[in-house]
């Protein structure tokens, strides 16, 4: 019996003493990397007062992290053909971790940058690795489940990630509350490295830079998923970008509201957790482009709501936005691996690079159109890449109904 075959007969299974135990390291797992990644997103109004810096220049915090993430996104998937999947994430969320703990430390906004972009350097290791991992090791049954969890992680470790140094900030420095974040996911980290058993179906293999080069090239060259990796990079580009200003307006008149409670504003997140579960549902039932469509409407209701001058209209309007958000990126990141048929993790590495190169550029470029012009010009920027992400949408509908899937397969649709 082959490798393979032995994976889908043995594997584990829904309810199997395996199954929960790396469905919690997985878990743990999106959990320390997104506390990790957005941390400082909501402690940067502070980093503007306390280092004397521009909104702009502060959302390099949050920028340069995921941007570098985003460059090794695709190294680190390589790392793991050759030297193993858990390694290369353990060595991931360790690293980072213990970046994370001597940040605080950072006597300027120069070395707290690169301390940022070396702990994304380290992150990349666990998103470039972990959905292989489970692919390898969970039964075909049971893995939607088990890729679930993993989501549910992120998306709450996001979550945790921004409400733990706002909660902090009203009674300490901002390094207090960066180092309050580091501990947590430090031990987020270990239950994921104490919890996360050795691989059973992994074969290492040498993976020759010229064949990557062309697999890599091939997805490119396929204008389905050019447009799925270019929706990612709009997509996340819009929504860090309203996330990471978010907060310069509400501690502005006319609101003035403390961390605290611009901190909590970030449960609106959990809108996302609700809404990209049922996008997932409705795709299989209504058509991706259709679902997707309706995502990206939604988004951009949310964001033309966060004009008013009303704390009530900005909570709805995130609070759609959000969803609008988490939806489309649900249907855009299970499409890829639909479409690419050969070769499916340099592709879903292709959209990972897209989705936070996204968030580092567009979330630098979204602090310029926000000192220019106040909220009025970040709406109007994130609006832009909202009716990109539109049209991307419609292409795509388009395209996959001139393309036949293979015999057997799903609808690309």
């Amino acid at each position: 019996m082959t490798l393979q075959a032995e994976a889908r007969t043995h594997a584990h299974q829904r309810g199997s003493a395996g199954y929960r135990r790396i469905t919690l390291a997985l878990f743990a797992a999106g959990l320390t990397t997104f506390v990790s990644m957005y941390s400082a997103q909501a402690v940067l109004p502070t980093f503007s007062e306390y280092f004397g810096v521009s909104p702009a220049t502060s959302a390099l915090a949050v920028s340069v992290t995921t941007g570098f993430l985003a460059l090794a996104i695709v190294p680190a998937s390589v790392l793991s053909e050759r030297y193993g999947r858990r390694r290369v994430m353990a060595i991931s969320a360790a690293a980072s971790s213990a970046i994370g703990l001597l940040l605080p430390l950072s006597p300027s906004i120069e070395v707290l940058l690169a301390c940022r972009a070396a702990q994304g350097i380290a992150l990349a290791g666990v998103p470039a690795v972990a959905m292989a991992y489970l692919a390898e090791e969970i039964h075909s049954d049971s893995l939607g489940a088990a890729a679930g969890r993993y989501i549910a992680g992120t998306t709450i470790g996001g979550l945790v990630g921004r409400l733990i140094p706002a909660a902090v900030l009203d009674l300490t420095s901002w390094r207090w509350a960066m180092e309050c974040a580091a501990i947590a996911a430090t031990a987020f980290a270990l239950i994921f490295v104490r919890e996360l058993p050795e691989s059973r179906y992994f074969t290492s293999r040498r993976v020759g830079i010229r064949s990557t080069v062309a697999n890599l090239a091939a997805h490119l060259r396929n204008p389905a998923l050019l447009s799925l990796f270019t929706l990612g990079f709009v997509l996340m580009g819009g929504f860090v970008t309203v996330y990471n200003y978010l907060g310069y307006r509400l501690m502005a008149a006319p609101f003035h509201l403390s961390q605290a409670v611009i901190g909590s504003v970030f449960l609106l997140y959990l809108a996302g957790t609700v809404s990209s579960a049922a996008a997932g549902r409705s795709a299989d039932r209504f058509g991706r482009s259709q679902v997707l469509t309706v995502s990206v409407v939604v988004a951009s209701v949310g964001l033309l709501a966060t004009l008013a001058n009303s704390i009530a209209w900005i909570l709805i309007g995130v609070a759609l936005f959000t969803a609008g958000f988490f939806g489309a990126h649900s249907v855009a990141s299970g499409w890829v691996s639909r479409i690419a048929t050969v070769h499916r993790a340099e592709a879903s590495s292709l959209y990972l690079f897209g989705y936070y190169f996204g968030s580092a550029i567009a979330g630098a470029v979204g602090g310029i159109a926000f000192h220019a012009a106040g909220w009025n010009g970040l709406t109007i920027f994130v609006g832009v890449l909202l009716v990109a992400a539109l049209l991307l949408a419609f292409g795509l509908r388009r395209l996959v109904r001139t393309r036949r899937p293979e015999s057997g397969a799903p609808s690309l649709t």
